[in-house]
C-alpha cells in the first residue's frame, strides 16, 4: 500500500514539475501527502 502511494507521488511530482522551483514545491506537497497518509 505506502508502495502504491509513493509511487503515485512520484508520478505526480514528476508530471507536475515545469521548473526547478517547481521540482522543490512539489516534493515538500508529496512528502506532506505522504505524512498524511501514514497517520
Amino acid at each position: 500500500m505506502l508502495r502504491t502511494v509513493i509511487a503515485f507521488v512520484l508520478i505526480a511530482v514528476l508530471a507536475a514539475c515545469n521548473t526547478v522551483q517547481g521540482i522543490g514545491k512539489d516534493i515538500k506537497k508529496g512528502g506532506e501527502s505522504i505524512e498524511k497518509a501514514s497517520k
